[in-house]
């Protein structure tokens, strides 16, 4: 029985109330642990409440003795102008061709420019959740992958700053120098802007000193509620799982030190307009998150066109947001306020700019400012096709107001804003845009004729076998709950924060199934020697050969390891393998009805085993592996489930490109369509 509700957020994501008669001692620090303070919803309250979050903030810097040195590194200017980070799964098929074996940067910046309006950064998302697959450790899985360094510059070419991802729960695997050590060397090695702390609120004082000195100017970017005392040293803060009020509140952090960026973010929801509206009143970012750990939660085409026009403001009018005069929730027309519409001012050297959100669901179109509110110079409504007439406040939706006072110039990139906005009106379309994952159909070569010479045994005597029967065939597929999913769709869809026993517990799904023929699943995984055998009689190559059979020696299986399942293959090598025995790889529905027969062979050491059950929505391949392996990467629930298991049992594995997906623990074993011959 659940003890929380998934679809509500927890007490430790609610914003905090902020009293309005004057802060004690106690109630200002209390005020230190809040994610997102309250709007009040009174408009009688908001003077009131301003004048408290001031106090606050003074009595906070001083109790924390606080002097913003991070924000003086001119190396780390940047982090205070980042409006939008995108996480990227390092084979996101946007930014990998698994079709060219390259990294693909060109076509992913050219559809974040379309729907996002551009992008300011990227974090180049890379181990969690395939490691723990075998002993490589998440400095490997950066370290190990061709071409990494030439497409971080090819990043910073076009203007993007760089995050790698720190994952301090990466105990079990492979060990090399400490932690710090490590990070330190790939930052300095990749050319980093920054580190996404993982599962991290902050990092601790040794690791910023050391990341500080390998790459000056360092940003790090911890997940969820930073302290307000390491606002001094953490430039950014993963602002995710923070529930606004009603009536939108302040970003504590930010309000503190407004150099300090945040990005907003609710990984699996399918409406990110409230998290916006946040972003859009405080003046910071949001994280566009379209593939989440291997599952597709992309972004409505409203919501993406809000982000495009919210990036089009900020970073023209940067200036105003960093160092104007903010009033948080300022006052507006009383008929604006009460449908839900609501305002930031910024103002600095005559130029006054409101950020205004409305909350309702229809369009807001009249008196936004109240009588009084400007005197003389100009007035666009920057976000409004004319900027003429009454203003308009799509529903869910945001706008601006620019006024420029008498006798100030209109700033430079005004004409370029009104460019950009005119191209980019508001989009009504909240529809979510689905994909379905569809198997990856192959078509591999026909079986190499065997040499006379080569001592094997013909096509037509195949290796032992288990015949599946034709028919219908109803399947209980066991899994281990992961944010990876299974076949299709987000398994936290809405939810604020996946946790036990929702998280990481066992699960089961039916399958079904009808086999037009019989199927013969090999008894054996393929050895080394059979490999070695394949090798000499077809001369094959496979078209990225890193990682290739690497456990070999000068090109042969290593002596005692001949009868051993072969590993450090593809699956287009195994797929060359099988079509060359006249056969192919079984899915992973033949392969557990074969293995449910207990008749399958499991070779040692134990191996996964590669299936044909390659999949794609577009953005991610996955395949299904069936088996399990000896290995077992201890020490983290964040590692890909390890051990022997049962047929029924698939995990749902991320595919990586450029030859890393060759692993010292998955195998494979062929099948044949038909009887066999034995």
């Amino acid at each position: 029985m659940y003890t929380f509700d998934p679809l509500v957020p927890r007490l430790i994501d609610l914003p905090t109330e902020v009293p309005l008669d004057g802060l004690t001692t106690e109630q200002s620090t209390a005020l230190d642990e809040a994610k997102i303070f309250v709007g009040p919803a009174d408009p009688a309250d908001r003077p009131a409440w301003r004048e408290a979050l001031h106090h606050w903030r003074e009595a906070a810097r001083a109790r924390h003795g606080y002097r913003g040195a991070a924000y003086e590194r001119p190396g780390a200017a940047w982090a205070a102008r980042c409006h939008t980070v995108a996480q990227v799964w390092l084979w996101d098929e946007l930014l990998y061709s698994f079709e060219e074996h390259r990294f693909t940067p060109e076509r992913f910046l050219a559809d974040a420019r379309e729907r996002f309006g551009g992008l300011d950064a990227v974090v180049l998302w890379h181990a969690y959740p395939v490691i723990g697959i075998d002993d490589r450790n998440q400095w490997d899985y950066y370290r190990d992958v061709p071409g990494i360094v030439e497409l971080v510059r090819e990043l910073h070419d076009a203007g993007l700053h760089v995050f790698v991802d720190y994952n301090p729960w990466d105990t079990g695997t492979r060990r090399g120098a400490d932690d710090v050590t490590e990070l330190a060397d790939v930052v300095s090695w990749l050319g980093a802007d920054g580190v996404f702390l993982d599962t991290l609120k902050k990092a601790e004082p040794e690791l910023v000193a050391r990341l500080e000195e390998a790459r000056p100017g360092i940003v790090l970017e911890g997940e969820s509620k930073l302290a307000v005392e390491r606002i001094e040293d953490h430039s950014s803060s993963w602002a995710q799982f923070f529930a606004d009020s009603p009536v939108p509140g302040v970003l504590r952090a930010h309000w503190y030190e407004r150099r300090h960026m945040q990005h907003h973010v609710r990984r699996w929801h399918r409406d990110h307009s409230e998290e916006l509206q946040s972003a859009w009143l405080n003046g910071v970012g949001v994280m566009v998150w379209e593939v989440v750990f291997g599952v597709w939660v992309g972004w409505t085409p409203r919501d993406a066109a809000t982000v495009a026009r919210m990036v089009a403001v900020q970073r023209a009018a940067g200036d105003l947001l960093l160092e104007g005069e903010w009033t948080p929730l300022t006052e507006l027309a009383p008929e604006a306020d009460a449908a839900g519409v609501h305002a930031s001012r910024w103002e600095l050297d005559g130029l006054t700019l409101w950020t205004l959100v409305n909350r309702g669901s229809e369009d807001w179109t009249g008196p936004v400012l109240p009588d009084g509110a400007v005197t003389g110079g100009r007035l666009l409504a920057l976000t409004d096709d004319d900027g003429a007439g009454p203003v308009t406040v799509p529903g869910r939706g945001i706008a601006a107001l620019l006024h420029v006072a008498d006798g100030v110039a209109a700033p430079e990139w005004l004409p370029g804003l009104q460019e950009e906005l005119a191209r980019r009106p508001h989009v009504p379309d909240a529809r979510f845009p689905h994909r379905l994952a569809r198997r990856v159909t192959t078509t591999p070569a026909g079986p190499t004729p065997l040499p006379a010479d080569s001592g094997v045994v013909s096509d037509a005597a195949q290796p032992p076998a288990v015949v599946v029967p034709a028919g219908e065939h109803v399947l209980t597929v066991r899994h281990r709950a992961r944010e990876t999913g299974m076949y299709q769709g987000a398994p936290y869809v809405d939810e604020w924060k996946p946790l036990p026993p929702r998280l990481h517990d066992a699960r089961t799904l039916q399958r079904e199934l009808t086999l037009r023929a019989p199927v013969a699943v090999a008894v054996h995984e393929v050895t080394n020697e059979e490999f070695a055998v394949f090798l000499d009689a077809t001369g094959y190559r496979p078209a990225v050969e890193h990682r290739f059979l690497v456990h070999w020696l000068e090109g042969r299986p290593a002596p005692g390891t001949e009868d051993e399942p072969v590993t450090f293959v593809d699956l287009d090598d195994a797929r060359a393998y099988c079509a060359w025995r006249g056969g192919r790889l079984p899915t992973e529905d033949e392969w557990q009805l074969a293995g449910e027969t207990g008749e399958l062979h499991r070779g040692t050491p134990a191996v996964w085993s590669w299936t044909e059950s390659e999949h794609s929505d577009g953005r991610t391949r996955f395949v299904m592996l069936k088996g399990g392996s000896d290995y077992r990467a201890e020490g983290s629930d964040w590692y890909v489930e390890g051990g022997v298991h049962a047929p029924d049992h698939s995990l749902k594995y991320l595919l990586p490109g450029l030859g890393t997906a060759r692993s010292a623990t998955i195998g494979f074993r062929c099948a044949w369509d038909g009887e066999v011959t034995r």
